[in-house]
């Protein structure tokens, strides 16, 4: 399942949890206020997005993550940033490592960097791409600094911040190049624009590499946002996975991260509203 494909068996129970007096019951979410905190809007995709939106202001969440353009004025509406905005410039399969890609992720960007701009929305997305037959690592790694260096300049005449994520190859997207944190930081590093920077995502690099909070410490300067979710099974953040999120946040923390970190986790539980709750309150240290 990914981000692409409808959520299934949330259902008439997330549409009660985002709205009406079931909402209400919810505990507050956020408390202390110190990591900005939003969600994937891909993980409740069956709730419609106005829903969504009030249940996370509700919650006392700033932000929403993963919005199409024309979503970004629903997250206005309701008082929260779109996080991580989705620019139409590549995709987890053609991505920056491919040249025939080139093209249309730069004429994006183009587009869209003024629009996230104007809509106030700090960051937006591209991806490394699959690995492509009878190319070279080191040919691919040369084409995506190529990409990104033409991509850098739009991004720091508008003031947006260009995310590139890092995903498992194992288990959720087979053939993804960008699947370790090395090969990410050596593109960023050699790009050297603070607008080009890498999306953490816990849970795949869980998979990938493991030991999250020795690579945040090492590497935390080349990381713009980061993604939760529970390792096995992208599920909820809680008892039932591997990760302890309480410590992870507390690295970020340390670090002096100013960003935001997006709960990409697929709701389980009959109250998916309460799942995120939960999540927030979990990582609200």
């Amino acid at each position: 399942m990914n981000r692409r494909e409808a959520i299934q068996g949330l259902g008439a129970a997330a549409l009660v949890g985002a709205s009406g007096h079931a909402a209400a019951m919810t505990p507050p979410g956020v408390q202390q206020r110190r990591l900005r905190q939003s969600v994937a809007r891909w993980c409740y995709a069956s709730m419609p997005i106005e829903d969504l939106c009030a249940a996370v202001a509700d919650l006392g969440m700033p932000a929403i993550d993963l919005l199409e353009i024309d979503e970004w004025p629903v997250a206005k509406d309701h008082g929260l940033v779109v996080s991580v905005g989705m620019p139409n410039a590549g995709t987890i399969r053609q991505g920056i490592n491919d040249p025939r890609n080139h093209e249309a992720i730069v004429d994006g960007f183009r587009a869209n960097i003024p629009k996230a701009a104007a809509a106030g929305v700090p960051s937006v997305i591209t991806f490394f791409g699959n690995h492509v037959g009878g190319m070279r690592r080191a040919d691919a790694l040369r084409n995506s600094i190529a990409c990104m260096n033409e991509c850098a300049p739009i991004a720091e005449d508008h003031g947006v911040t260009i995310v590139i994520e890092m995903l498992n190859s194992k288990v959720d997207h087979r053939g993804y190049i960008g699947d370790k944190t090395a090969w990410g930081v050596e593109i960023v590093e050699a790009v050297g624009s603070e607008r080009v920077k890498l999306l953490y995502d816990i849970y795949h690099m869980q998979i990938m590499e493991g030991d999250v909070i020795r690579t945040i410490r090492d590497n935390h300067q080349f990381f713009a946002h980061y993604h939760t979710g529970g390792v096995p099974g992208r599920a909820e953040i809680d008892e039932t996975q591997e990760l302890f999120y309480p410590a992870i946040v507390r690295e970020i923390l340390a670090t002096g991260f100013d960003g935001y970190l997006a709960h990409e986790f697929i709701p389980r539980s009959d109250d998916p509203i309460g799942s995120l709750a939960a999540a927030v309150r979990l990582c609200d240290q």
